[in-house]
């Protein structure tokens, strides 16, 4: 009986542990990174989660190494992510990096992108590319 009760001690434990970095980046492997800002992601509300992911993937981008990316992102929460995303988004305007030099702040650019998510949400945002695979026919 002693023996079951410290087991169910220990299990309590490791699971309140676990627990705690629910909202923190799990940067021991990629898959497990990005499983962790997926989760992350859905528990944001929803005027964070544009924010968040376009500075996680602005933070990949940056550092092309694996190790050195999961370095960087581990055990971060979703403010510091985003707080180093806009750091990152400054030093590429900065550096005169024509995708970031079109936006004139960080915000700009985040509502940007905010609308294209909701463009595409709602199915009104077509890409003029997809008109070459139209496969409606004009019929004479």
């Amino acid at each position: 009986m002693k023996k079951l009760s410290a087991l169910l001690i220990i299990l309590t434990c490791t699971t309140l542990i676990a627990c705690g970095n629910g909202m923190k980046i799990n940067g021991h492997n990629a898959r497990t990174a990005y499983k962790s800002v997926k989760v992350i992601k859905n528990r944001l509300p929803a005027e964070q989660r544009i924010e968040f992911e376009v500075s996680f993937w602005t933070i990949r981008d940056s550092f092309k190494n694996e190790g050195e990316f999961l370095e960087k992102v581990d055990g971060k929460e979703p403010q510091e992510i985003i707080d180093l995303g806009k750091e990152l988004y400054q030093e590429r305007k900065n550096a005169g990096i024509e995708a970031y030099t079109q936006y004139s702040s960080w915000d700009e650019m985040i509502a940007k992108f905010g609308q294209e998510r909701i463009s595409q949400e709602k199915g009104t945002g077509k890409d003029p590319r997809d008109k070459a695979n139209d496969i409606l026919y004009k019929l004479k």
